[in-house]
């Protein structure tokens, strides 16, 4: 791993006095050494050990899902009434984690936040793995999965019918598959520069041959940079109305439904913020030990951190407000059934969920509140984890108790998850995992170009000014 020098970080001690985005005395040279150092240098053993683990999961996920295929969606716990169990509560999970990579780099983008610059790589990358996660479950889910086309519209003899484009599952496969074509776009047009520069470094032949053809023959003109900074702005405009049309669309699998506890209109802001919430706890559960392993510390700041814990903050409150919003609807509208659901959700058979759900997503970000927490790593990180359990049960309290008391007691049912429901889920992560290890491993996981764009030139005055520097950024 790349080694550098030992630095106090002191860019949270004034908040009126801010320090500059890289702190340790870096200029270009350094920074690209520092990054690239981390591809060139030998594969530690806790890598190879992480790879190990994640694969294992990988390969219990890739059995059952062949089992499932073989035998029948029966290996599920879904039943009659609760038609819809882990699958969809999985999927919803993971396209939420992929929200934090689009509003980083593109809205951030968009409004010159510059302390973006340091992370966004790893949240891209985190959306182009969460979103493959996420599509996972509905091509299983639909029970016979060598016919997937259906879902899409294909003029067909054979069927003489088209898909219901009246329908929010229809909906979600444009949604989705749009979000994740024009997020890896996004993604891979932002690394060609530092892919040129891993192009230029690497002493292995074989992958110079790869970055060379990913780096689209990246010469680094001003001609270049001028077409690439126009390309970014664009993909970045096309990204941005998706942070909020993606999960509003999922939103509505629940909303446009009659079903008590999902027919409301709360629902699609209400997943918005519970999306850019999990992603950014999934940022922090990613960014916290990785500045730690390849010494990153210089680049990825205590101030970038502080930054993440603050939208936490903020957008946990808005999620539990919208709780609380629930709860006051379903009062004042005078409808019974929808009183009885959420009443169901917090005090009935599923409580415990429903009270796990509001520990971690409403409490446990208030914390932030405290500038200690705000600004030590491992409480910053045990918090994470407690945002993304949390979030995936919210997605379970949404889904299961729903479904499994709805109008008339003689249709209740329970919902009891099977060993596949649990190995999938745990798997998931397996897949996800895999992913985001061989890109740390081969990819570059800072913008280092976008990074250099807000430090000061070497040439200019702010650079031997630390105000000035500080100012600039």
């Amino acid at each position: 791993m790349a080694t550098v020098n030992e630095v106090i970080d002191t860019t949270i001690d004034d908040p009126g006095n801010r320090t500059p985005l890289v702190i340790g005395g870096h200029d270009y040279g350094s920074i690209t050494r520092l990054v690239c150092g981390i591809n060139e240098s030998k594969t530690p053993i806790a890598w190879y050990i992480g790879m190990l683990m994640s694969l294992s999961l990988l390969g219990m996920l890739g059995a059952l899902v062949g089992y499932l295929i073989f035998t029948g969606v029966g290996v599920w716990g879904n039943n009659n009434p609760v038609y819809w169990g882990f699958p969809i509560v999985n999927f919803v999970f993971w396209v939420g984690i992929g929200h934090a990579g689009t509003l980083i780099s593109a809205i951030l983008f968009i409004f010159r936040q510059n302390w973006r610059t340091s992370i966004n790589r790893f949240a891209e990358a985190m959306t182009i793995f969460a979103v493959v996660c996420a599509g996972l479950f509905p091509a299983i889910h639909i029970g016979r999965v060598w016919v997937f086309y259906w879902l899409f519209p294909l003029p067909s003899l054979q069927l003489a019918m088209w898909p219901q484009f009246r329908s929010p599952l229809l909906w979600d496969v444009f949604a989705v598959s749009t979000y994740a074509t024009v997020s890896l776009i996004f993604w891979y047009t932002g690394m060609i520069p530092d892919l040129a520069t891993l192009r230029d470094r690497t002493n292995n032949k074989i992958l110079r041959i790869v970055y060379s053809i990913l780096s689209l023959g990246w010469t680094g003109s001003a001609r270049a940079w001028s077409r690439y900074e126009k390309a970014y702005t664009l993909f970045a405009a096309l990204a941005a109305p998706l942070v909020l049309s993606v999960h509003t669309i999922v939103s509505f699998d629940f909303a446009v439904s009659q079903l008590p506890g999902w027919h409301t209109t709360i629902f699609p802001p209400y997943f918005v913020a519970g999306a850019v919430f999990s992603g950014f706890g999934m940022v922090l559960t990613l960014m916290v030990p990785a500045r730690q392993w390849f010494g990153l510390k210089d680049v990825v700041t205590l101030r970038h951190l502080e930054n993440v814990c603050k939208i936490l903050l903020a957008t946990g409150s808005m999620v539990g407000y919208a709780y609380a919003m629930e709860f006051f609807i379903a009062w004042y509208g005078g409808n019974m059934y929808e009183g009885f659901a959420f009443i169901n959700r917090a005090f009935g058979p599923y409580w415990w969920a429903y009270w796990i759900m509001v520990s971690c997503n409403v409490i446990s970000p208030q914390l932030f509140w405290f500038k200690v927490c705000r600004t030590t790593p491992w409480l910053m990180f045990v918090i994470s984890i407690f945002v993304n359990i949390g979030m995936w049960f919210e997605r379970f309290v949404i889904t299961v108790t729903s479904l499994a008391r709805d109008f008339l007691p003689s249709s209740w049912g329970m919902f009891e998850p099977t060993p596949v429901d649990y190995g999938m889920l745990i798997g998931s992560f397996g897949l996800f995992f895999t992913l985001f290890l061989l890109f740390v491993r081969f990819g570059p996981i800072v913008a280092m170009a976008e990074v250099k764009s807000v430090m000061p030139h070497p040439h200019s005055p702010v650079h031997d000014d630390p105000q000035a520097a500080a100012d600039h950024a």
